[in-house]
């Protein structure tokens, strides 16, 4: 069998897109797609002590939104060094934040294309890394892709010789699956609900922050929070 799940980029995703990373054989970054705008494809959340932050990375919008997330330029190409700062401040008390502030500051300070897509995946892959996750990732750009919502969902999946797709709840709303059991291609369902809570710095506590959060806080145990990893032999190359 070989799975795999289709999903645009996210900035500094939370624990959930590396979960549905972690659980596929392959997974598509699907950028040939149109830029939203107020998503997450250019902003997350970190948790402070006044509740949640956005954390936005500033981009070029053309005229009625008419571009391709792979297409979408930063316009400061200072984001990354205020960001940067930003979490330092937010999280210079984690528990965990001095083992881990060496690698994100180089990934922050070194990350300098003005594509927003090729940030994302740079983050993706790092953060990919840190957790032992070892999926192959392909964009979507590389793939001649037609056709729109379920067909286009479906054409990649038999490029890419898919025997099961892993999808997130929302696509319920659109996805014809009738057309994926006439192909031969079984549709299954990520489930998001059910994550066990973790010490966070600041209460109440709030799942939907970006993973940074997770490994600030928890560190080398950070898998033992999300829901694709075989606790018991799961060998994370997150330090001490």
């Amino acid at each position: 069998m070989k799975k795999i799940a289709i999903l645009q980029s996210n900035y500094i995703p939370w624990k959930g897109y590396f979960d549905m990373i972690n659980m596929v054989d392959m997974f598509v970054i699907y950028d040939d797609m149109q830029y939203t705008r107020r998503d997450w494809r250019n902003r997350n959340r970190i948790k402070t002590s006044t509740g949640t932050k956005w954390l936005s990375i500033p981009v070029e919008v053309k005229g009625k939104f008419q571009q391709r997330i792979d297409e979408t330029l930063i316009s400061d190409n200072k984001w990354n060094k205020n960001h940067w700062e930003t979490i330092k401040n937010v999280y210079a008390k984690a528990p965990h934040f001095k083992a881990y502030k060496p690698y994100f500051e180089d990934l922050y300070l070194n990350t300098t294309t003005p594509f927003l897509s090729e940030i994302n995946y740079q983050f993706i892959t790092a953060i990919n890394h840190l957790l032992g996750i070892k999926t192959e990732l392909i964009h979507s750009t590389k793939l001649e892709v037609s056709g729109k919502k379920t067909d286009r969902l479906l054409n990649i999946c038999e490029q890419l010789g898919a025997n099961s797709y892993l999808s997130g709840p929302a696509a319920k709303n659109y996805l014809i699956e009738e057309k994926f059991e006439e192909k031969n291609i079984r549709i299954e369902w990520i489930d998001y609900s059910g994550y066990k809570e973790y010490p966070q710095l600041h209460p109440p506590f709030e799942h939907g922050v970006t993973i940074l959060d997770l490994i600030f806080n928890i560190g080398p145990d950070a898998i033992q929070y999300m829901k694709s990893f075989d606790k018991k032999s799961a060998t994370s190359r997150l330090p001490l």
